[in-house]
């Protein structure tokens, strides 16, 4: 009712030894003392970890690893000092302690046993729930408290008086004896034997039912033993907690998984080298030299659009398999701390500071051999900041399936789901155009694919290949001016026309379904032409015939109206086309006007262009250059080129492969914005690991 007048009060230690078995003895007593008193220096706190290490008997084995319980370095009886040390290290106020003794020799059963009775001489209160305790131990309790099944209580007192107690109701023959006369050992087993008597059936044998029901146990209990009600004191327990701000709490969680980390040879060997070996391996792998050839050239390797898709699914690989146990692994020590009332945020964040660091060399070591292998050149940091950014997002999805489930075996099976719909759903494996009807979307990307970081990441690498290229970025605002204008001029207005034409003949027909077509494609002229007078700023009054583009106000006046105005508009196109080949071929000759220019322009292109990209983002053979719907006409060829358009200030979606994208009213780089999505995602991810959602999602499942 009351968290915080007992805040600092109470500690607690569990039956399981609940270490970071990475750390030796003192680093699991330090970083205890750090989270529990932000009050003391750095030499206060060590000095205390030494004064509890020597109580506890530990100062030998003080620099030695915890170890698992497989993998032992430290023994049984040592495993439980250093977990009952961590609490004793503040003295709380009352202590609560589950089965200290369980699977430890009598030798070390009496010893932890004596550090308990000191710490209650010392004042303090210490509850400790004990199985089979010998006689010594038995006795060193200043009061016993039994529950029976169902958790009726049917004593409480001094331990001893317990026997005769339990002796009197049953009415043995020495009942008034409740140790041994001759060696003055108490037998506390005796007192389950009673409580548990079974009822002997008429042949002689024992049967499962008690003689005395846990209920009937109460009965005496209650009518026997009288307690005085408890009153409320005025004077408050000692609080010997000061729990350190967020910020040190953050620092302190972070330093502990750093030092956990570098004590662990294989997690840090492992994870350092996997990335160059990955690198290396796929990078020799797809390292084409044609054949008779002993060069390579980078333009004409056809394997750069498999490369760069391959390196955001390796950062998803890695980001999610070096995630995906932090948290479930670190659920005990969790729960240890969980009575200090810790900052979850700052836990949360400490791991993602350190896997986001992991990750930025994991990335960045892939990214330089990659480069080096396969000569990808001028992309360093926008290849890394991708991979980067793809690999914290797969972090923090690794950090929500760590939190959700409970078994490392369900986290790894759940790691190659969560992968390949990344694989599939990335536009590069199968075409967004050939998907499914129901998820594929003829203008933009579907929203499924749009779902994934793959995606994004592979995107952005591959738009920033093509137009910022050393060789490409000379040259892209005329193709781009050039590309757009031939296709207006030689696919979109003839697709006009075209409709014109066949509206132009059937207007007026009586058959039904030539009048349906006739009216689908006048709606279709003049949603067309009225967003193309917008795109080029045209006002109405230059063509005020557009409104007559309807089924009830067409006639052959509007007909040539509408005729003249896609002429005028591709004109426009043609002179820009013009314009741009000559602005783009006097460029090229100045580059050119020497034979050193001319290799070096050659050199230019062979390093940095790459035909493969090429191909792919100006999608030049596509089957139906231009899409036509009933609704809209679509762009399909020179996807690189081609800005999109969007219906309001929000519409982020654009086609694959789209330069630049939207967003209130400006246009972004790719590259740029694409990364802002992942992080924007990243941090719905985060969001959903502090509150928890995933294993709510999954618990109610299980449920």
């Amino acid at each position: 009712k009351d968290k915080s007048n007992v805040e600092g009060v109470i500690g607690y230690v569990p039956q399981d030894d609940l270490l970071v078995e990475e750390l030796t003895v003192a680093e699991n007593l330090y970083y205890a003392a750090k989270l529990c008193f932000a009050d003391m220096s750095n030499d206060e706190l060590h000095q205390l970890v030494d004064k509890t290490l020597a109580a506890l008997g530990l100062s030998e084995t003080r620099n030695l690893k915890v170890g698992s319980p497989l993998q032992k370095t430290i023994s049984g009886g040592q495993r439980k000092r250093v977990n009952i040390g961590l609490e004793l290290l503040r003295e709380p106020s009352v202590l609560f302690v589950d089965e200290p003794t369980s699977g430890l020799s009598s030798r070390d059963s009496e010893n932890i046993m004596d550090l308990l009775k000191e710490l209650s001489l010392k004042g303090k209160m210490v509850f400790v729930v004990i199985h089979q305790p010998s006689s010594e131990i038995f006795k060193m309790f200043d009061k016993l408290v039994i529950l029976d099944v169902g958790g009726y209580q049917i004593y409480y007192g001094n331990p001893v008086e317990a026997v005769i107690y339990f002796k009197n109701i049953v009415d043995l023959i020495d009942k008034d004896a409740g140790s041994c006369i001759e060696c003055g050992n108490v037998n506390s087993e005796q007192i389950f034997n009673i409580i548990e008597t079974k009822v002997v059936d008429e042949y002689g044998k024992l049967t499962d039912q008690r003689k005395i029901s846990p209920q009937d146990w109460n009965s005496y209990f209650t009518e026997r033993v009288s307690i005085k009600p408890a009153t409320e004191s005025d004077e408050k327990p000692e609080k010997t907690l000061k729990i350190p701000s967020r910020i040190k709490q953050l620092l302190i969680f972070a330093s502990r998984d750093i030092a956990s980390k570098l004590s662990n040879k294989q997690y840090l060997a492992i994870n350092l080298l996997e990335a160059p070996l990955l690198a290396i391996i796929l990078a020799f792998i797809i390292r084409y030299v044609p054949q008779g050839s002993n060069e390579y050239i980078f333009r004409e390797n056809p394997n750069i659009p498999a490369f760069f898709f391959m390196a955001i699914i390796v950062s998803l690989f890695m980001g999610l398999t070096v995630s995906a146990e932090e948290i479930f692994k670190d659920r005990k020590i969790l729960k240890r701390e969980s009575f200090l009332n810790l900052s979850r945020f700052s836990y949360l964040v400490s791991k993602m500071m350190i896997l986001f660091g992991l990750s930025a060399l994991q990335t960045l070591m892939f990214v330089l051999i990659g480069d080096f292998v396969l000569g990808i050149n001028g992309m360093t940091f926008s290849f890394w900041l991708v991979m980067f950014s793809v690999s914290c997002f797969a972090n923090i999805m690794g950090l929500n399936i760590s939190s959700a489930f409970n078994s490392a075996v369900t986290i790894y099976i759940l790691i190659p789901l969560l992968i390949i719909p990344q694989l599939i759903l990335s536009g590069i494996v199968v075409n967004f155009d050939k998907l499914h009807p129901w998820l594929s979307n003829s203008k933009k990307v579907p929203i499924i694919g749009e779902l994934m970081a793959s995606k994004w990441g592979y995107e952005a690498l591959a738009v920033t290949q093509f137009k910022d290229n050393e060789f490409e970025k000379n040259f892209f605002t005329y193709d781009q001016t050039i590309a757009n204008s031939e296709f207006k001029s030689v696919y979109y207005f003839s697709a006009i026309e075209a409709n014109l034409d066949y509206v132009h003949s059937n207007f007026g027909s009586e058959d039904s379904e030539k009048k349906q077509k006739v009216n689908e494609k006048l709606k279709l002229i003049q949603k067309e032409l009225t967003k193309e007078m917008e795109l080029a700023g045209v006002p109405k009054s230059k063509f005020p015939a557009v409104d007559n583009l309807t089924p009830g106000k067409f006639n052959k006046s509007t007909f040539d109206e509408t005729e003249k105005f896609v002429k005028i508009m591709r004109k426009i196109y043609n002179n820009r086309l013009k314009k741009a080949t000559a602005e783009r071929d006097a460029l090229t000759k100045t580059m050119t006007d020497s034979d050193e220019k001319l290799a070096a322009f050659a050199e230019l292109r062979k390093d940095n262009e790459n035909e493969a990209i090429v191909f792919f983002l100006k999608n030049s053979t596509a089957e139906n250059r231009l899409l036509e719907t009933k609704k809209e006409l679509i762009q399909k060829i020179y996807p690189i080129y081609n800005v999109p358009v969007p219906q309001h200030a929000l519409d982020v979606r654009s086609h694959f492969y789209a330069p630049q994208k939207h967003f209130l009213g400006n246009y972004y780089d790719t590259l740029y914005f694409n990364v802002v999505v992942i992080w924007m995602m990243s941090l719905l991810l985060v969001i959903s690991l502090y509150f928890d959602w995933f294993r709510k999602v999954v618990n109610s499942f299980g449920q």
